[in-house]
């Protein structure tokens, strides 16, 4: 299954994993969501996966066009 999953995909997913790690904490400073440990752990853990998912899938793109030159 992970062999169809392309590079542009991941980094989709890194992205929407980022923003949810933004939206959260806007969400709880409003009081929207109300601030618990377990969200704020959430949040925390959501941006640092998004980040490193990104980092992979660009790492994927970069491997992809360099085989092809």
């Amino acid at each position: 299954m992970m062999r169809h999953w392309s590079p542009w995909k991941t980094i989709i997913l890194g992205f929407i994993f980022v923003t949810l790690g933004v939206i959260f904490p806007l969400l709880m400073v409003l009081q929207v969501l109300e601030s618990t440990l377990f969200l704020n752990f959430l949040s925390f853990l959501l941006s640092v996966a998004g980040v490193i998912i990104g980092f992979i899938g660009m790492a994927i793109i970069v491997k992809i066009k360099r085989k092809k030159d």
